[in-house]
């Protein structure tokens, strides 16, 4: 009889590991994160998800409002992963792309506040690895909203993701026509990313009104940019 009585009291304490570990990720530990050469390995994405694709679709607007709260580095994972995340072996992507061309580069712009455990800076996201590698340690939210003709909501959002495009990757392939080709992959991107925001709570909006040139000088990224993105928590 009391074998069993420890035999329950253990498959209790299972039970609630478990259910804490699913409500916390890792990526919410106290310990500060550390970059290496390869940059910072984010929290493998999947862990939670309860929201169809259907009542995502449903729910999702525009949210160009947001709380002055951060976010986790998990919920960044969540949506890097999205927009560019690798889903096979064989280097396959979230969003489809003309001839597996992969033309996209994915920046973070982190401002006040911003993500747990992650100072403010700009990074680069690495399908690959998925991870985020360190571009600047400056705080760009400012210098964003200009190029972004004054809109300041972008700079309340703690994360500012910025698509950009290498266009010769795809036009090398399919000529001319290719540029079309990019634009709608970009879309894809960012339609992956509404819907993963609208399964994580938050909010988000795409931003197409900017100086090309300003906001390439300001992010110093070679790529041509096509989206801001700005994300948090709905107000």
């Amino acid at each position: 009889m009391e074998r069993q009585k420890i035999l329950i009291v253990i498959a209790l304490l299972f039970i609630t590991m478990r259910i804490l570990y699913q409500a916390f990720p890792a990526d919410e530990a106290t310990e500060e994160n550390q970059f290496n050469e390869e940059g910072l390995a984010l929290p493998q994405p999947g862990k939670s998800n309860n929201i169809s694709v259907r009542q995502a679709m449903q729910d999702r607007r525009s949210i160009r409002g947001y709380r002055d709260e951060e976010l986790s580095l998990y919920e960044v994972s969540e949506l890097a992963w999205a927009a560019q995340g690798i889903t096979n072996e064989e280097g396959y992507r979230t969003a489809p792309s003309a001839g597996a061309t992969y033309p996209l580069e994915l920046f973070l712009a982190v401002g006040e506040p911003g993500v747990s455990n992650l100072e403010s800076g700009l990074f680069r996201y690495i399908p690959e690895e998925h991870s985020i590698k360190e571009k600047s340690e400056q705080n760009v939210k400012e210098e964003i909203v200009e190029a972004a003709l004054g809109q300041n909501f972008i700079k309340e959002a703690p994360v500012a993701f910025i698509i950009g495009a290498e266009y010769n990757r795809t036009t090398d392939v399919y000529g001319d026509r290719g540029k079309r080709y990019v634009k709608m992959e970009a879309g894809h991107a960012a339609q992956n990313m509404y819907l993963m925001s609208e399964t994580l709570g938050l909010g988000m909006v795409t931003v197409g009104a900017f100086n090309d040139e300003d906001l390439k000088d300001f992010v110093g990224m070679e790529a041509e940019p096509v989206y801001i993105i700005p994300v948090g928590r709905p107000e």
